[in-house]
């Protein structure tokens, strides 16, 4: 009966433009938002960088192997919404589970990583650039981490909603779950592309000497 609520709650709002719902102008804004502070931070370390002439620092190849499974996770959660499409509900739920681990990888390797930066930079350890590197991930990393439990949950839903042939039918009619679905979505590929691109910008200034 709960899904049946869950439709009859949403059935006085207009689904036909989803771009226009609350959830979609909030996750935008959010990003936006997101977008502005590491374009900030990233001039801020160029602004040291190139006024203290401090030596950039090596990144560790764990940083690229993180990039990696957070691609795949990225990958893997798109497909999700092909198998919400086709009402594939095996597929569908397999899809979560699978970004939801490597996400969870993605946050183990993340402090190996971050240890491994203090192994091969002992000398730094007061260096604004070491600082930058870690503030930077560390923001990035908390907005993971602050993604996870909506994430989380949201697997748990379709595990649990995705039993029986009436609820399957339901739930894969309910504008509010693909319109949540687009915008996990649209959040953990923004924040994948932005691992990719903080990455990038590290190994680019380390290669270039001042």
């Amino acid at each position: 009966m709960s899904q049946y609520k869950d439709v009859r709650n949403h059935q006085n709002i207009d689904f036909t433009n989803l771009n226009t719902h609350p959830y979609n102008i909030m996750t935008i804004l959010l990003l936006a938002g997101l977008t502005m502070i590491f374009v900030g931070l990233s001039g801020a370390y160029l602004y040291t960088r190139f006024n203290t002439h401090e030596p950039p620092i090596k990144m560790p190849l764990l940083f690229l192997i993180n990039t990696a499974v957070l691609m795949a996770s990225s990958w893997v959660l798109r497909k999700s919404k092909t198998f919400y499409l086709n009402d594939d509900t095996e597929g569908y739920q397999r899809t979560l589970l699978t970004t939801l681990i490597l996400t969870l990888l993605f946050v183990m390797l993340q402090f190996l990583a971050w240890k491994q930066l203090w192994i091969q930079n002992p000398n730094i350890g007061t260096g604004n650039m070491r600082s930058y590197i870690y503030a930077i991930s560390i923001i990035h990393f908390l907005h993971i981490l602050g993604g996870l439990p909506f994430f989380i949950i949201f697997t748990f839903n379709a595990y649990m909603r995705l039993r029986e042939p009436v609820s399957v039918l339901v739930y894969f009619s309910d504008p509010l779950k693909q319109l949540k679905l687009k915008l996990l979505t649209m959040y953990w590929r923004f924040l994948d592309l932005l691992w990719l691109y903080l990455v990038v910008f590290f190994w680019a200034n380390y290669f270039i000497r001042i």
